[in-house]
C-alpha cells in the first residue's frame, strides 16, 4: 500500500492511525531531532532580524536628516573671552580680542588652497562630505568611552569650527554627520574650502588664514608660498605642539614630517610638480608676539593654565590636541587658578631685587641674554602657588619656567641617590649604598662595570679630586666622579625609570653613564615636582596651575595633584636628609644656609650648573613650600643656548654664575618671606639631619673605589661624622667649599688640592671644570 492509500484508509478509519512517539524515544534514523536553539535561531529568523535593524537604522536616519536642519553660523559669535583668577577670585587677565579676519578664497593662492586639501582630505573635491567609515569609527569609540574620533574631512571639521562645537557626544557627532551631507549639497566645495581655512584655529590666538599668515609670517594671506601653505595647513593637527618657534625637538620632528607629507600628497595628486617640490626648503617663522593684555606674568600663567585645561580635556572628552586648543582658546571659560598673589608679588620681586636689577645688557653683551625662571609649589597639595616665566611675555614669549631644552646638571643627582635607595642598590662589591657608603671622588676616575672601564670619566668641577668621600660629602660638593660610579651601580635603566616615576619626562632619553650628571633636558617645573615628591614622603607630585574651570555651566573635573607614593617615605626622607648637608655645609651654605632672613628654618636643596655655564639652578624646599630657580644662557636673536660667564660683572673672575649663587639667593629671597618656619619630619637614621645610630665599619672600598692615588693610613672608613649637626641653627663662619667639612679618616698621600684663584671659593659647583677654565 502506498503512502497516499495509506493516509486515506487512516482518514476512512480503516487503520489505526501510528502511536506518537515518546519524547524518549530516539529519532528515526538520519532525521536528527532540532534542538531548541536551532528552532529559535532559524536563518530566516535571523535574517529578518539583520533586515529589521537596518531597515529601523535607515529610516532613523532618514528622520534624523529631515529633523535636523543647518544651524545659523555662529563661529564668531561663539568667541568669548576667558577670564583668569588668582585663587583668592581676584581677576588676575582676561584674554584679549579674537584676532580673526575672513578673506575670500580667491585671496588666497590656488595651490596654497589645496596644501589644505592634501592635509586633511584628498578626496575633498569627489566625496559627499562625510566619511562614513572614520565617523562609525568615532560613534563606536565615544560609545566605548575612549574619546577620539576617527578621520573626518574638510566639510565636517567645518561644520564642527562653523556650525558646531567640539563635544564628543553622540548627539553631536549625528549631528555633524547630517549637516555635513547637507552642507555638501547646498554648498560649492570652493565654499566649503573658503569656511574651513576661515574658522579654522593656528595656535598663537589666530582664527582664520589671515591671521595665521600674519602672525607666522608677516604677510597676507594673498602672499603665502606653497611652503608657508603647507606649514599652517600641517599646523592644524597641533598648533601649539607644532609652533616651530617654541616647539621641543619632538613637536620639531612631527611638524616637519606633517609638513613633508602635505608636499608629498601634492605631488601625488600632480598638484605639484616633483622638481619644484624636490627645490622647497621649510619656511622661516617669525618670532611670536604675547597676546594684548597678557602683559609681565600674566601671558606666562595663562599659558600654562590653558595647555593644562587641555590636557585634561585631552583625557577627559578624548579630544584631540587641535580640538582641545579650539575648545579652550576664547570660549568663555572662568579658570581660577592656584596661584598665590601674594607669593607670586614676591617670587617676581626676589628676581628683580637679587638678579634682574643688576643686569645691564648695554654695559655688558651677556646681560641680554639671561632667563631666569621658576616655579614655586606647595607640596602638600601640588598647588602651583607662583610662577616666574622671563622677563615680560611680550618681550619672551618663551616661558623659562616650562621649557626643557636645558640641563638640569647635578639638580639630577638626588635622583640617583633616590633610586639607590628605594631599590636598596649596592656597590659592585656587595655594600649597600646609603649616606655613609665610601666612593672613590678623585677627578676623571673612570667609570667601572665590575672593574672594566665603560668609557666615561666625567671631571668634577674645576677638576678638584676629592679621594675617598662618603655619599653624603659627595653630595654637598656635587662630585661628579661619585654619582656616575653610583648610577653604573644602581644601573642606569633604573636610575632613569626612577626618574621617570617621579614626574620626569625620560621620553626618548637613553639610560646612559652620561645622564648622572643631568645632561638631559628638564624645565623648572618637572625639577619642582620631583623635590615636591621627595619632600611629600615620597607620594607623586604633579604641580597644577588650575584651582577650578568652568565654562556655560560645566565644571570640569580635575584630578588630584598629589598622587599615590612612588617611593617608599624612608628614601624619599633621606634624599631631604641629605639634602640639608647642601645647604648646610655644601654648595649652598653662602646664599642660604648663611642668609640673615633664615632664623633657623630647616632647608634642604641642591645646586646646578650644566656644561659651559649655560644654565645654573637652584632647587630647594622647606616642609611647606618647594621652588625650583633655574637660569638660562639663550641669545636673544638667534635662541642658541650661550654661556652666562660674566653676567651682571661678576667677580672674582672668570665670573662663572653658579647654581648655589644667583639662583639661590633668588630661592632664599623669596622663600624666607613668604615660607612659615617648621621642621622637616623624617623617617630615617640617615643623612646630615640626623646623627648617626651605629658605628661606621672600617672594611675598605671595593677595587672600583681604588682612589687614583694611594693613601698612606689605613682604608678609609665607610663614613666619617659630620663637622656638625646641620640642622641645627647655623652658624655664619662657613667652611670653604672645596676643602671637606667632613674629613675622611685618613689622609691621601698627595696634598689637598688648592683652589684656583679665579673661583669663588664659597661655592663650588658642578659639572665641568675645564671647559669652563678654558672656555
Amino acid at each position: 500500500m502506498g503512502r497516499a492509500e495509506e493516509r486515506r484508509a487512516r482518514q476512512r478509519g480503516g487503520h489505526r492511525a501510528a502511536p506518537q512517539r515518546r519524547r524518549s524515544e530516539p529519532a528515526a534514523a538520519g532525521k536528527p531531532a532540532k534542538s531548541l536553539l536551532r528552532r529559535v535561531f532559524t536563518w530566516k529568523k535571523i535574517l529578518g532580524t539583520v533586515f529589521g535593524v537596518c531597515l529601523l537604522a535607515i529610516l532613523g536616519f532618514v528622520g534624523l536628516y529631515l529633523y535636523v536642519d543647518i544651524p545659523e553660523g555662529n563661529a564668531a559669535a561663539r568667541q568669548q573671552s576667558n577670564v583668569y583668577k588668582f585663587s583668592d577670585g581676584t581677576v588676575l587677565a582676561r584674554s584679549g580680542k579674537v584676532n580673526r579676519e575672513i578673506v575670500d578664497l580667491s585671496k588666497v593662492p590656488r595651490k596654497v588652497q589645496l596644501t589644505f586639501v592634501a592635509a586633511e582630505n584628498k578626496s575633498f573635491y569627489s566625496d559627499s562630505g562625510v566619511d562614513f567609515k572614520g565617523t562609525a569609527r568615532g560613534l563606536l569609540n565615544t560609545l566605548r568611552g575612549r574619546g577620539k574620533q576617527g578621520g573626518s574631512t574638510i566639510t565636517q571639521q567645518y561644520v564642527k569650527n562653523y556650525y558646531l562645537n567640539q563635544d564628543q557626544t553622540v548627539t553631536r557627532k549625528l549631528k555633524e554627520l547630517v549637516i555635513s551631507l547637507k552642507v555638501d549639497r547646498e554648498k560649492s566645495k570652493d565654499d566649503i574650502l573658503a569656511g574651513y581655512i576661515n574658522t579654522s584655529y593656528y595656535g598663537r590666538s589666530a582664527y582664520g588664514i589671515q591671521a595665521a599668515a600674519q602672525a607666522y609670517f608677516g604677510v597676507d594671506a594673498e602672499d603665502l608660498t606653497v611652503e608657508q601653505g603647507a606649514y599652517l595647513a600641517a599646523l592644524l593637527q597641533a598648533p601649539s605642539q607644532y609652533d616651530w618657534a617654541v616647539a621641543t625637538d619632538t613637536g620639531k620632528r612631527l611638524v616637519t614630517e606633517r609638513w613633508n607629507y602635505v608636499l608629498d600628497n601634492m605631488v601625488e595628486e600632480d598638484w605639484l610638480s616633483k622638481a619644484r617640490r624636490t627645490a622647497m626648503h621649510f619656511p622661516k617663522i617669525k618670532e611670536p608676539k604675547g597676546a594684548p593684555g597678557l602683559d609681565g606674568q600674566k601671558g606666562y600663567l595663562v599659558e600654562l593654565a590653558n595647555q593644562q585645561l587641555e590636557q585634561r580635556l585631552m583625557e577627559q572628552d578624548g579630544l584631540t590636541q587641535s580640538q582641545a586648543e579650539n575648545a579652550v582658546m576664547e570660549k568663555g571659560w572662568t579658570i581660577t587658578l592656584n596661584i598665590d598673589r601674594k607669593k607670586q608679588a614676591a617670587l617676581e620681586k626676589a628676581v628683580r631685587h637679587e638678579l634682574t636689577g643688576k643686569l645691564n645688557k648695554t654695559k655688558r653683551k651677556v646681560d641680554g641674554d639671561i632667563q631666569p625662571g621658576a616655579v614655586s609649589v606647595d607640596p602638600d597639595t601640588g598647588r602651583i602657588v607662583a610662577l616666574y616665566g622671563g622677563s615680560n611675555y611680550y618681550e619672551h614669549y618663551v616661558s623659562n619656567a616650562t621649557r626643557r631644552d636645558y640641563q638640569p646638571a647635578s639638580t639630577f643627582k638626588p635622583v640617583i641617590l633616590a633610586a639607590a635607595l628605594e631599590r636598596e642598590a649596592t656597590t659592585q662589591d656587595g655594600k649597600p649604598i646609603t649616606a655613609d657608603t665610601v666612593y672613590d671622588g678623585s677627578n676623571r676616575r673612570p667609570v667601572l662595570d665590575h672593574g672594566r672601564p665603560v668609557g666615561f670619566a666625567p671631571p668634577n668641577e674645576d677638576d678638584v679630586d676629592y679621594g675617598p668621600i662618603t655619599v653624603q660629602q659627595a653630595m654637598n660638593k656635587s662630585v661628579n666622579s661619585v654619582f656616575a660610579q653610583m648610577g653604573m651601580d644602581v644601573g642606569m635603566d633604573k636610575v632613569m625609570s626612577t626618574a621617570s616615576s617621579l614626574g620626569m619626562n625620560t621620553k626618548g632619553m637613553q639610560a646612559v653613564p652620561a645622564q648622572t650628571l643631568g645632561s638631559m633636558g628638564a624645565s623648572p617645573l618637572e625639577m619642582a615636582g620631583i623635590y615636591a615628591t621627595f619632600a611629600n614622603h615620597g607620594h607623586k607630585v604633579t604641580p597644577a596651575i588650575i584651582k577650578s574651570a568652568e565654562n556655560q555651566g560645566r565644571t570640569v573635573d580635575l584630578p588630584d595633584p598629589v598622587g599615590g607614593s612612588v617611593i617608599s617615605r624612608t628614601a624619599a626622607d633621606t634624599v631631604t636628609s641629605v639634602l640639608t648637608g647642601v645647604v648646610d655645609d655644601g654648595t649652598a651654605s653662602r646664599s642660604v644656609a648663611a642668609n640673615p632672613l633664615r632664623d633657623g628654618q630647616q632647608v634642604a636643596g641642591k645646586t646646578g650648573t650644566s656644561d659651559e655655564n649655560k644654565s645654573a639652578w637652584f632647587t630647594g624646599y622647606t616642609p611647606d613650600l618647594v621652588t625650583s630657580v633655574g637660569l638660562f644662557g639663550e641669545d636673544p636673536k638667534t635662541h642658541k643656548h650661550v654661556s652666562m660667564t660674566g653676567a651682571t660683572g661678576l667677580l672674582p673672575a672668570p665670573g662663572r654664575i653658579n647654581g648655589g649663587g644667583y639662583p639661590a639667593e633668588i630661592w632664599a629671597a623669596y622663600t624666607f618671606g613668604v615660607t612659615d618656619r617648621s621642621e622637616f619630619e623624617l623617617d630615617t637614621t640617615q643623612g646630615a639631619a640626623v646623627a648617626p645610630t651605629e658605628t661606621p665599619t672600617s672594611e675598605a672600598p671595593t677595587p672600583s673605589r681604588t682612589p687614583s692615588h694611594t693613601p698612606t693610613s689605613e682604608p678609609p672608613t665607610s663614613s666619617a661624622p659630620p663637622s656638625r649637626t646641620p640642622s641645627q641653627t647655623p652658624s655664619h663662619t662657613q667652611t670653604p667649599s672645596h676643602t671637606p667639612s667632613q674629613t675622611p679618616s685618613q689622609t691621601p698621600t698627595s696634598e689637598p688640592p688648592t683652589e684656583p684663584a679665579t673661583e669663588d671659593p664659597l661655592d663650588p659647583d658642578d659639572d665641568f671644570g675645564q671647559e669652563w677654565r678654558t672656555g
